[in-house]
């Protein structure tokens, strides 16, 4: 829900509330500061802290309220505000919205991190757990586009009108505490099951001392692991070029390509067959080529396919706005590359989980909350670098603030296309090489886990 509005949320306080790009781009790095320290703080917390609920779920329970009344006032600030007024606002509903989401989204990948010991399996489970998020990301999506901000006589594009963002805040809000009080209450019974004996602070006697003790022994052993290392880099590479697309797409397809909501939301919809195959795709890919160069080959491949469009119409080998053939070529293009996108993430997912094996092997503790804390991170820096390089980019082409009302120039469109296609592809090839770090194979694996089972086995 929080990504389905993130489409919406810089045209909101750019183009509808008048915040310059330059200042919105501001806010998401401020909040991706605070994401640097709470997210891998958070994973330790939820490492270390035993109750009878388990490790994960207080955590997630908790942050179910403060989540949906951040999403709401984020997209429901003060009338009257200055434009300072709404940079602080918007600075500071962001910053709840991330921790918030913080405190779920993190002891959730932990709890996936733990479900399974099987090489192999571990691809499968995060492939479902990939398709029932990106099914929902679809339906949200598309829902968004159609129902909340659909065109209409006054807006062309109804993510332009005013009066629909009130019911984004509702309809958000209500949705998140929904969702993640369905997933913590749905999973309480795989409590008594997940890891827990393995943690240091269980074998200390001052909580807080041995909470920061061991929380820098974890941190002195991953930042030198090379495959953990490998992970994050390439992880946060990808996630940066993701912002871009993210804050910079919603301009190109109103201004550059004239597509109407409706039709934006085909962007949504193209995603369904590579969420549908990811899990037979993934499964099949890992086998042929392990997960290093499955991971290493999809993004390549995807990569360009996202960028085509925007570098065709550079030199200009793209239909005109207006027709139906733009519409056939560019979600065709991207529709294409949506086939492949979803493995990335799912093997990525899959080598996270490996690499906590190979951490236990190396230091004799479970530490998946503070691993998979760069999963989220990644995930919110999305919307933090990636926001603050689309904010300043649209500054630096000299995007109007009221783009409907003062038109879009030709240079400006260039430059919005540019971000899109050859700046994105200099981000995410720049990081590829990133990827190639990785050094646990099957046979590792097999070798890591077996010594882990008769490591527990002689307790």
């Amino acid at each position: 829900m929080v990504g389905a509005a993130g489409v919406a949320t810089m045209i909101y306080y750019n183009q509808v509330l008048g915040v310059s790009p330059a200042l919105c781009g501001t806010a998401f790095l401020i909040a991706s500061i605070v994401d640097a320290v709470s997210d891998p703080l958070v994973g330790a917390l939820s490492d270390s802290v035993r109750t009878r609920w388990g490790r994960r779920h207080p955590f997630m329970f908790l942050s179910a309220f403060p989540l949906a009344a951040c999403f709401y006032l984020m997209y429901q600030p003060p009338d009257g505000l200055s434009e300072q007024g709404l940079f602080l606002w918007f600075t500071a509903t962001m910053i709840g919205l991330r921790l918030a989401k913080t405190f779920y989204a993190v002891p959730h990948s932990a709890l996936g991190a733990e479900l399974t010991d099987d090489y192999d399996e571990r691809t499968s489970v995060w492939g479902w757990n990939w398709i029932v998020g990106v099914v929902g990301a679809v339906a949200l999506g598309v829902f968004v586009m159609f129902v909340i901000f659909p065109s209409t006589p006054d807006y062309a594009n109804g993510l332009l009108d005013p009066d629909r963002y009130w019911f984004l805040a509702l309809f958000g809000a209500v949705f998140c505490f929904g969702a993640i009080m369905f997933c913590t209450l749905a999973t309480a019974d795989q409590i008594p099951f997940l890891h827990g004996e393995q943690s240091l602070a269980e074998r200390t006697g001052n909580y807080y001392r041995r909470f920061f003790r061991d929380t820098f022994a974890n941190l002195r052993a991953l930042v030198v692991n090379p495959s953990y290392l490998s992970v994050c880099l390439c992880w946060l590479i990808l996630a940066i070029s993701g912002g871009v697309i993210e804050i910079v797409a919603t301009y190109t397809f109103v201004y550059a390509f004239d597509f109407s909501t409706e039709q934006i939301a085909l962007r949504d919809i193209v995603r369904v067959p590579g969420v549908l195959l990811v899990v037979v795709l993934a499964a099949w890919l890992t086998r042929v080529m392990d997960k290093k160069y499955t991971v290493i080959s999809m993004i390549a491949v995807t990569a360009f396919l996202v960028g085509l469009p925007y570098c065709l119409r550079l030199i200009g080998w793209f239909p005109e706005n207006g027709t139906i053939w733009l519409v056939i070529a560019f979600f065709g293009i991207w529709g294409l590359g949506f086939i492949t996108l979803p493995v990335v993430p799912v093997v990525i997912d899959s080598q996270l989980v490996d690499v906590a094996d190979e951490h236990e092997f190396e230091t004799g503790n479970r530490a998946e909350g503070m691993i998979f804390a760069v999963r989220t991170f990644a995930i919110k820096l999305t919307q933090g670098l990636g926001g603050l390089i689309g904010g300043f980019g649209l500054e630096i082409i000299g995007f109007p603030d009221d783009a409907a009302t003062q038109g879009v120039s030709a240079e400006v469109i260039d430059g919005l296309l540019f971000m899109m296609g050859p700046l994105y592809y200099i981000i995410v090839y720049g990081g590829l090489g990133f990827a190639f770090m990785y050094r646990i194979d099957k046979q590792r694996h097999e070798e890591i886990l077996q010594a882990l089972e008769t490591r527990r086995a002689a307790r």
